[in-house]
């Protein structure tokens, strides 16, 4: 396993010649970074014994060795040798040599020899000077420690100056896999994948992988609380996963002393190196620093985003100036949208930053296009919704949200209030306050059920409370049979309808909740149906009759 092989592979009171290097710890330890390997993949675990330089006008053949790694020199300016390098491949097949390293494009003969001779050829990056790759070779045979140490320093330089030269997390990513030879997954704090890279060995046991990984669960202790991260020694960490032989090196990406998210490098429990635990350390870092830096962007994007819209919000904003913002944001203003306002409910709650995240990540996830942001106290969201079927396209989104935030925060609850469908960029200001209007009936009704202003126009009927004897007659029409039957014969079908939508329509808690036999809410429930004649599985009738309900207990308290 891992530990053994690290323990004796970092041994430098052992001899140079005790301490075997293969091909591909020295394309790791010593190559350049970026170093390619053209032929001769399975032939990287050959043991290299020493290294010869060869340069291209040498006359007649050097004397080669067994288990020498041949490095072949750029040609001189003006000189032409064809298939030069096809020759010293040849060579260095009949001496059986560990492997050519080439400065120079191959050559199609080249390549041709390395593969019918399974001779492995490497491709140094353009740039490099030979007779620095021969130092850095000859330093790691005979100082495995002092050499990835070094290594160590120039991974973190390549991998920090990509990230400030901006090429991007994908970039980044590429890099960190060409550095192992591994798969490599990137994730944020919520184990989203933000980037990966797969290697063909494991292409049939990546979805496995891939579900493995983004649960939150299977994250080591160590580093499963964000919060505590800052303060590991060693945050590189090594896990089996539930596969044979495989394994990840797994360390959080910190930013600020908090975990953002989470760099693994997946690979054969027998593969697993130094070099890939440096990677990984450093990778993370890296992976920071882009973090930190797509953040910054992304929060200046927001404040311009949410300074636009507020504008809009207050007609400050003209059609045509709204579509040339919204191209800006990659938004279409052109298609109709639907407002929605959410916020939590009740006194101490989560911030309203956490309530937006929540909605972003989702819509991200869903590949939904809807403009985001905090005003007030409440989130905003302009859905782009259906032009077919408006309505219940952004309902379902609702509903999407609210079991979100029901499973990210189930000790509280949301109100979602929606507003009528906008065509035109000068109907935004009117859906959005016809979606103020339904969240504040939310909150009233203390349900996370997305409210639409348009359902029934019950909701303006509740909140026109003051017009008492409106509501009075509603209530009744909807409640008076069930009133009635109760005084007649001392029955409680009005509490046993309180009960069971105050357990939100499950049988099992409203019967624990009224301390009475399932079946006999069963019987309660058909008794409600055949008196009032409604039938509580339409989400119509079942909002009616809720409303109703709290029509009465205000009625009842004022």
């Amino acid at each position: 396993m891992l530990g053994p092989v690290l323990l004796a592979m970092s041994d430098t009171s052992e001899s140079p010649s005790s301490v075997a290097i293969t091909v591909e710890e020295v394309r790791k330890l010593a190559l350049p970074i970026g170093a390619t390997v053209l032929a001769g993949h399975s032939e990287l675990k050959r043991l290299v014994t020493w290294t010869a330089l060869i340069y291209p006008q040498e006359i007649g053949p050097k004397p080669l060795n067994r288990g020498e790694l041949v490095i072949l020199a750029p040609l001189e300016r003006n000189l032409s040798i064809p298939n030069r390098d096809a020759t010293v491949v040849r060579q260095a097949v009949e001496a059986e040599a560990s492997a050519v390293i080439l400065a120079e494009n191959a050559s199609p003969s080249a390549l041709q020899e390395a593969r019918t001779g399974n001779m492995p050829l490497i491709l140094l990056p353009s740039g490099h000077n030979v007779r620095e790759v021969e130092r850095a070779v000859i330093a790691l045979l005979l100082d495995r420690q002092t050499q990835l140490e070094r290594r160590g320093q120039q991974v973190y330089r390549q991998l920090t100056l990509m990230s400030s030269q901006n090429e991007g997390m994908a970039e980044l990513v590429n890099a960190i896999a060409d550095l192992t030879s591994k798969s490599v997954i990137v994730h944020d704090k919520r184990l989203n994948v933000v980037q990966q890279i797969v290697q063909p060995d494991l292409g049939e046991q990546w979805e496995e992988i891939v579900h493995f990984t983004g649960q939150i669960g299977n994250l080591p202790d160590k580093i499963r609380n964000r919060h505590q991260v800052g303060n590991l020694q060693s945050p590189v960490l090594l896990q089996k996963l539930p596969l044979p032989g495989i394994v990840r090196l797994v360390s959080p990406i910190i930013t600020q002393a908090v975990g953002r998210g989470y760099l693994s490098i997946v690979g054969r429990d027998t593969e697993i190196d130094d070099i890939d635990r440096i990677v990984t350390e450093h990778g993370a870092e890296a992976c920071a620093l882009e973090m930190a830096k797509a953040k910054a962007i992304s929060e200046a994007e927001k404040r311009l985003r949410g300074s636009f819209l507020d504008r809009l919000l207050i007609g400050d904003v003209n059609q045509q100036e709204a579509v040339r913002q919204g191209e800006r944001f990659n938004h279409n203003m052109s298609v109709p949208h639907i407002a929605m306002v959410l916020a939590w409910q009740g006194t101490e709650t989560p911030s309203l930053r956490r309530l937006e995240t929540l909605v972003n990540g989702l819509v991200s996830n869903k590949r939904e296009e809807a403009l985001v942001w905090q005003r007030d106290n409440h989130v905003v969201i302009f859905h782009a919704t259906d032009a077919e079927d408006p309505i219940d396209t952004s309902l379902e989104l609702a509903e999407m949200i609210r079991q979100e935030a029901r499973r990210q925060q189930p000790q509280h609850r949301i109100a979602i209030g929606l507003g009528q469908k906008a065509i035109h960029i000068n109907q935004w200001r009117e859906s959005y306050q016809d979606a103020q209007q339904a969240v504040d009936l939310a909150k009233r009704l203390e349900t996370d059920e997305p409210l639409y202003i348009g359902d029934l126009g019950v909701y303006q009927l509740i909140l026109r409370l003051n017009d008492r004897e409106t509501l009075v007659s509603f209530a009744d029409h909807i409640l008076g049979p069930l009133l009635d039957y109760d005084e007649r014969n001392r029955a409680d079908l009005i509490k046993t309808l309180e009960a069971f939508f105050a357990c939100h329509g499950n049988l099992s808690r409203t019967a624990e909740k009224l301390i009475v036999h399932r079946n006999t809410l069963l019987y309660r429930m058909n008794r409600i149906s055949e008196i009032a004649d409604m039938d509580l599985d339409r989400p119509e009738t079942r909002l009616g009759v809720h409303l109703a309900l709290v029509i009465r207990q205000l009625l009842l308290s004022s």
